[in-house]
């Protein structure tokens, strides 16, 4: 039986022993990390996982591509996008609601998109449940007829896709406000980069790739070619 002391401890050792120790040290995060409970985006079948170093599955059985990343890959994700009470954010792939919940209780708006209906549903309703008034939950697919879904809100302060894409498309850069930054993570396995754009003009931006991890694929965005002469 799992007890509110058990839950607590489990939750202290995941940003102790997980998040701290790669390097997510803003204590805004952390604290985050302490009051948003984890454990309530958790699907119910995965809930003993909740604090895991793991993705979990959304679904089951399990659908590829849709997960809930690693505690240690969201906190550094947020963390990297230096997110101000001022800042209007996207997010593309909502996944359980738990990085907008992080980003929600930061900025001043999130506007996030998932691309499964269902999934939109589930996350919007642990949206609601955590008290979070300021994230927009729509079920779109946020690649279709060149990022349309994205631009209502444009331009944004950050950007954050909740998965993995080969490249981040020239389409999503534009969408952002000067100043703002986008964080994904890019390109193929074994080796995928955390990759962080800031736009410091009207056509410039400067990249950097802090750091090396491996995440699940985002839907529908493109592929390169793997064809060779």
């Amino acid at each position: 039986m799992t007890t509110a002391l058990s839950l607590e401890q489990a939750r202290f050792n995941m940003i102790e022993q997980q998040v701290r120790p790669w390097e997510v040290l803003d204590a805004r995060v952390l604290e985050l990390l302490g009051s948003v409970r984890r454990e309530d985006f958790v699907p119910a079948a995965q809930r003993a996982l909740a604090f895991a170093d793991l993705e979990l599955p959304l679904d089951h059985p399990a659908v590829e591509g849709r997960c809930m990343l690693a505690p240690r890959v969201q906190a550094r994700l947020v963390q990297d996008l230096g997110l101000q009470p001022t800042d209007k954010v996207l997010e593309i792939g909502t996944g359980s609601g738990y990085t907008a919940a992080l980003m929600a209780s930061l900025a001043q708006q999130v506007l996030s998109l998932e691309i499964d209906p269902a999934t939109a549903e589930r996350a919007r309703a642990n949206l609601q449940r955590a008290g979070l008034r300021n994230v927009d939950v729509r079920a779109a697919d946020a690649t279709a007829n060149g990022f349309a879904a994205c631009r209502s809100g444009a331009p944004f302060d950050a950007i954050l896709l909740g998965g993995s894409v080969a490249e981040v498309p020239a389409d999503l850069l534009e969408l952002l406000a000067p100043g703002g930054r986008l964080i994904a993570i890019t390109g193929g396995e074994p080796v995928m980069r955390a990759t962080l754009i800031t736009r410091t003009g009207p056509s410039s931006f400067r990249t950097e790739q802090p750091w090396d991890t491996v995440a699940a694929r985002l839907q529908n965005f493109p592929e390169p070619s793997r064809f060779r002469f």
